[in-house]
């Protein structure tokens, strides 16, 4: 989760690079994304088309970026970003997963207030101001929008020609986005065939549609990757969501990575390509099922 606690860590992390905050604003975020904006060293990366579309939704007009590969169809993914929301880092987070084969949709999870983007960088989000601007935004999210938001998605996807409506749809998320996976597999069971969750906030709780709990209404596969700041302040959630997804006889890749709370999402000061690049190959293996 986004707290004080993982603000410390940020800071550290940029001491360990020998910027402040304010440089890294400046010049380390913008130099990452640029710097991963091809594929894996793939010089001969697959064309993609990419559009910004709005979709209908029981709770008003939500605008989304959608890329996908320029010729044929391909599986469907949802992408659901971290607190800062949809943006130039998840935009590139998207092509990618494009140029892997995959038609991916990533959300503005904050429609209900505003278009995207509402922040340029993780780094907007430390700010007093930020925090500010997003805090009645965060409020207006709620388990049972997202899963209204989630069947809409997917019924978006299923309807477009450059997605294979044969195969699942598969979905992954940061941060507050992580639980958001889970619901989209359980609002539409029957669609959603994996979903992934990098350093996902809140995965388990006591409400009585905690993510854990829900995992028994779905029909998918996970891969849950926990940053281990996350792990040493409940320890025992992953054995939580081990028990869930066991009970639920459902596969869970589940692993505590050896990296900050927000090493996957390009902007993030915590950035570790190496662990991201991990976490990204195992989110591949597990899409191949769909």
């Amino acid at each position: 989760m986004c707290d004080d606690l993982t603000a410390h860590e940020e800071d550290a992390a940029l001491a360990a690079k020998g910027m402040s905050r304010r440089e890294f604003a400046a010049v380390g975020a913008a130099a990452v994304i640029a710097g991963c904006a091809g594929t894996d060293g793939n010089a001969k990366a697959p064309a993609t088309r990419e559009s910004i579309v709005t979709i209908d939704t029981p709770d008003g007009k939500a605008d989304c970026f959608f890329v996908r590969p320029s010729r044929g169809k391909a599986p469907g993914v949802i992408m659901w970003p971290d607190i800062a929301g949809l943006r130039d880092a998840y935009k590139t987070m998207g092509r990618r997963l494009a140029q892997a084969g995959y038609a991916v949709l990533v959300v503005n999870q904050y429609y209900r207030s505003s278009p995207a983007p509402i922040m340029a960088t993780m780094s907007e989000w430390r700010t007093r101001e930020g925090q500010a601007k997003l805090g009645p935004m965060i409020a207006a999210i709620s388990p049972e929008g997202t899963t209204r938001d989630a069947a809409a998605f997917v019924g978006w996807l299923d309807k477009q020609s450059a997605v294979d409506a044969k195969r699942k749809i598969g979905s992954n998320g940061y941060c507050m986005g992580g639980p958001m996976t889970v619901r989209t597999a359980a609002a539409v069971p029957s669609r959603v065939g994996a979903a992934a969750s990098f350093h996902g906030a809140n995965m388990v709780n006591d409400r009585p549609d905690s993510p854990h709990r829900l995992l028994a209404a779905t029909q998918a596969s996970y891969l849950v990757a926990i940053a281990r700041g996350d792990d040493a302040r409940a320890p025992g959630d992953k054995d939580t969501l081990r028990a869930a997804a066991d009970a639920a006889h459902r596969p869970a890749e589940i692993e505590v990575y050896p990296a900050e709370h927000g090493w996957c999402t390009l902007d993030a000061p915590v950035y570790d390509q190496a662990q991201a690049d991990r976490a990204w190959s195992r989110m591949l293996a597990l899409f191949k099922g769909l």
